[in-house]
C-alpha cells in the first residue's frame, strides 16, 4: 500500500531511476550475447540481426531507450539535488526528467 507520505513526484522518481537501473542491469546479459555473436564469426552475427528484426525484440528496443533515458535524467537530477542549493523549482526536475525519458523513446520510434 502507498502511504501519503510516499505518494509525492520525488519518491516516484527514486522509484522509476532504481527500478530502470536494475532493469537496464538486467539487460547487460543480453548486450553480451549480443556482442559475443560478433566474436563467433559473420553468419552469427547476422542470424543475431535477423533475430533482432522481429517485432517483440523491436518493442523492447524502445523500452531500453526510455529506460536509459529515465535513468540518465533521474542521475541529473539526483546530482543537482545533491550540489545545487535548495529551490521550489527542483520540485519540478521529476517531472522534466520523466518528460525528457519519454521524448527520448518517442525520438528513437520515429527515427526507425
Amino acid at each position: 500500500m502507498i502511504t501519503p507520505a510516499r505518494n509525492h513526484t520525488g519518491w516516484w522518481a527514486f522509484i522509476v531511476h532504481r527500478i530502470s537501473g536494475v532493469a537496464l542491469a538486467l539487460f547487460l546479459p543480453a548486450h553480451f550475447l549480443a556482442l559475443g555473436s560478433a566474436l563467433r564469426g559473420e553468419a552469427a552475427l547476422d542470424e543475431f540481426l535477423l533475430w533482432s528484426h522481429q517485432p517483440l525484440v523491436v518493442a523492447g528496443e524502445y523500452v531500453l531507450i526510455v529506460l536509459l533515458a529515465a535513468h540518465l535524467a533521474g542521475g541529473l537530477r539526483l546530482l543537482a539535488l545533491e550540489f545545487l542549493p535548495w529551490r521550489n523549482w527542483q520540485k519540478t526536475l521529476a517531472t522534466l526528467a520523466a518528460a525528457f525519458a519519454l521524448i527520448c523513446g518517442l525520438v528513437f520510434a520515429l527515427a526507425r
